[in-house]
């Protein structure tokens, strides 16, 4: 059995919090103090999750710079009440920062159960022999 400290419980109801924020802004035509809320909570809960250094030793790696500084940008710009370009940018900053992250999640819901979508995907993606390029 796996024990979960309190702290990190704490953090996983910040990021919880964040995501509903987030989600609520969005569907309330792009709410930027809504959404403001939500990527602070969001930022505060996985600082506190997997604590400061790991928090940035992963964001500020030299391959995921240009995803940390599109996200970071994008939440800078939020604060400054332009919601739109700020979420695209965020988003597009989250798509290079946990790129590496949606094969295992993908496997992970494609396991959990049995989605036939995402079972074509990671088999097209997991068989090195298809990925390969060959140039004759």
């Amino acid at each position: 059995m796996v024990t979960i400290s309190s702290i990190v419980e704490i953090g996983v109801g910040l990021v919880g919090f964040g995501m509903f924020f987030l989600l609520f802004g969005v569907l309330l035509y792009m709410d930027s103090v809504l959404l403001a809320f939500g990527n602070i909570l969001f930022l505060c809960g996985l600082a506190v999750i997997i604590g400061l250094r790991r928090t940035f030793g992963f964001f500020f790696q030299k391959e995921k710079l240009k995803g940390t500084s599109f996200f970071l940008g994008g939440i800078i710009i939020v604060l400054l009440r332009w919601p739109l370009l700020g979420m695209l940018l965020e988003t597009y900053g989250f798509i290079n920062l946990f790129r590496s992250f949606f094969p295992i999640a993908f496997g992970f819901l494609g396991s959990l159960v049995n989605i036939s979508v995402l079972n074509k995907v990671m088999k097209s993606w997991g068989d090195p022999v298809r990925n390969r390029i060959i140039v004759k």
